[in-house]
């Protein structure tokens, strides 16, 4: 299999908190490399979700301060009884 090769920024999903049991095995601290062409192993469900703001972070798109800042966005997963608590942020090399 060919290596792929990177588009756009680095885009770097960390695991905040994980209220209950997450099914899909995620824990807090975990670090996730993400794109639009790498799911980094995450959930499916959870990665549907965040596709957009990957995509935003990867191509050079911003979000607004209350959000947490142009190149940072925390979200959370639909499984609330059991949520998981995701940073994305893009990495400038």
């Amino acid at each position: 299999m060919a290596e792929e090769k990177r588009v756009g920024y680095r885009v770097v999903g960390t695991i905040k908190s994980v209220k209950g049991h997450c099914h899909a095995g995620h824990k807090v601290g975990e670090q996730i490399e993400l794109s639009g062409h790498n799911t980094g192993g995450m959930c499916g469900f959870f990665y549907h979700d965040i596709f957009p703001y990957v995509i935003m972070l990867q191509f050079g798109g911003g979000f607004p301060a209350e959000w947490g800042g142009p190149e940072v966005v925390e979200l959370e997963c639909l499984d609330k009884s059991n949520a998981v608590k995701l940073e994305l942020k893009r990495i400038r090399e």
